[in-house]
């Protein structure tokens, strides 16, 4: 819901990205045209150009939302855990989490890198960015678990980032291609097993009851999906 304090245009121009954003999700990014969101909006396809320049400029909007978004439910509920490997492992869990709710609606970044893989121009870039900014976070975190002692002194941080994507993206496409059931736990045993390749035999009591409870955090129902 948009702040009380915002004025009727940012209000407006709020409520058109709550749609869109929906709207996005289900159909893609070049699913999005003015003519369909002005009919959801019920206005004319004048008032909605008047608070986004393009549909370009509309799509970029999604797209930053979305980020924002998934910052919210994933990325900074994440960073209150402790640094290193319990945090690492919060940002998978609730990242799984997220990915539950979006397998009805469809996930923009995943979706998105399908329509903008070779397709240059602003829209990829946004996404390029964004995508980047969430690997380099993992990245940053697995660092810090090397530090911490959690991992292994010679753990391929690049390595690990690059095979937690896979098994999100292997979730994503067997729960919402395949409807296979059991994708969610697959994906967590997946990390669990990858985790166990990297970590220091020492810290595994230590950071054993940090694991339980953050599948628990991906196992959880959500208050809400991406809208």
């Amino acid at each position: 819901m948009p702040p009380k304090f915002m004025r009727k245009g940012e209000m407006t121009r709020a409520a058109i990205l709550d749609v869109a954003i929906t709207l996005a999700s289900r159909d893609g990014l070049e699913g999005l045209t003015i003519g369909l969101l002005a009919e959801k909006m019920n206005m004319s396809k004048s008032g909605v150009f008047a608070h986004f320049g393009s549909r370009e400029d509309l799509q970029i909007e999604v797209v930053k939302l979305y980020h924002r978004q998934f910052e919210q439910e994933v990325f900074y509920p994440s960073i209150k855990e402790a640094r290193g490997l319990p945090r690492l492992e919060c940002m998978f869990a609730r990242w799984i989490r997220q990915v539950t709710i979006e397998i009805a609606s469809g996930c923009i970044y995943i979706s998105g890198a399908v329509e903008y893989d070779d397709r240059p121009g602003e829209i990829r870039e946004q996404l390029v960015t964004m995508v980047r900014t969430w690997q380099q976070a993992l990245h940053r975190c697995t660092l810090q678990a090397v530090d911490a002692g959690h991992l292994r002194a010679d753990t391929d941080a690049d390595q690990l980032v690059y095979e937690m994507y896979g098994l999100i993206l292997g979730l994503h496409h067997d729960a919402r291609f395949l409807k296979k059931a059991g994708s969610v736990e697959r994906a967590q045993k997946g990390f669990d097993r990858l985790i166990d390749s990297y970590r220091d035999t020492q810290a595994l009591q230590s950071t054993k009851k940090s694991s339980q409870t953050n599948q628990k955090i991906a196992a959880k129902p959500a208050a809400r999906s991406i809208q």
